[in-house]
């Protein structure tokens, strides 16, 4: 289990938001807290103190007026830490390439190969492709409805018919390196996990063949890290966002590097 640094970017601006509250029209989000600073802050931060693995999220459309300005701070923290992080938003087989280029260690994927409420299995091949396997994370976020958790697109704002489950995971490991899972109905909450989910992701997890698994979503105090780590026994990754000191949460940035550490985090 790691910590896995974040890097989300919404109207140009780096940001923290309600997950849920995010809507194309208007380009309207809930925010939790909006930076000063750019980018490549972060990613200079994260390099210094070896966190890897970390994911700079483009919270717009390529159809949004603001989608070049996101794009450009995506690419400042690219080059400011090559290779130590991953790159999501609006990626595709066409332009997974740039962003490897600009120096991400993988693309993030949802909408892309998650269409129409179904999986577009030719895209994924194609992504794999064109990316190679090894540099894709497929973002499995989800949101809870009946008693499923299923999978959602276009910025977490749609629904798709695939449930997740450890066998959905089991197949889907074929055609990336790792997962990254937003527990969509609490990310940005800091209000705690979404247990269940947290159950479901761990049974996989505890397969010595799994692919590596990030979890997002809820996490706002110490006692949740530790929480997580038994939920799971510890061998998912996770990542705090709205909670940190960093965009203006409680908890500190370096003493959640510490308790990560002890319970076997990065």
């Amino acid at each position: 289990m790691r910590f896995r640094p974040c890097i989300d970017i919404h109207n140009g601006q780096v940001k923290q938001i309600v997950g849920g509250s995010l809507t194309d029209c208007g380009d309207r989000a809930e925010e939790n807290f909006a930076s000063a600073y750019t980018a490549d802050y972060y990613a200079d931060l994260y390099k210094k103190d070896g966190l890897t693995g970390g994911h700079v999220i483009l919270l717009n459309p390529p159809s949004s007026e603001y989608y070049k300005r996101t794009r450009e701070q995506a690419f400042r923290a690219l080059q400011a830490y090559p290779g130590g992080l991953q790159a999501g938003g609006g990626v595709t087989a066409e332009n997974a390439g740039e962003y490897l280029e600009k120096g991400a260690s993988h693309v993030i994927v949802t909408s892309y190969v998650f269409q129409n409420g179904q999986i577009h299995w030719e895209h994924m091949k194609r992504l794999c492709q064109e990316a190679g396997k090894e540099h894709v994370v497929l973002d499995l976020s989800c949101r809870r409805k009946e008693d499923a958790y299923y999978i959602v697109t276009d910025r977490w704002q749609q629904f798709t018919d695939i449930a997740l489950s450890r066998g959905l995971l089991e197949e889907l490991s074929q055609y990336c390196d790792e997962f990254l899972v937003h527990g969509v109905d609490v990310e940005g909450k800091a209000s705690g996990i979404d247990e269940t989910l947290a159950k479901i992701l761990g049974s996989y997890a505890g397969n010595p063949k799994a692919a590596p698994v990030t979890y997002a979503g809820g996490i706002g105090s110490y006692e949740d890290i530790g929480h997580f780590q038994r939920l799971t026994g510890g061998n998912i990754d996770l990542t705090v966002g709205s909670a940190l000191d960093l965009f203006g949460g409680q908890l500190s940035y370096d003493k959640v590097k510490a308790i990560c550490c002890s319970v076997g985090v990065h």
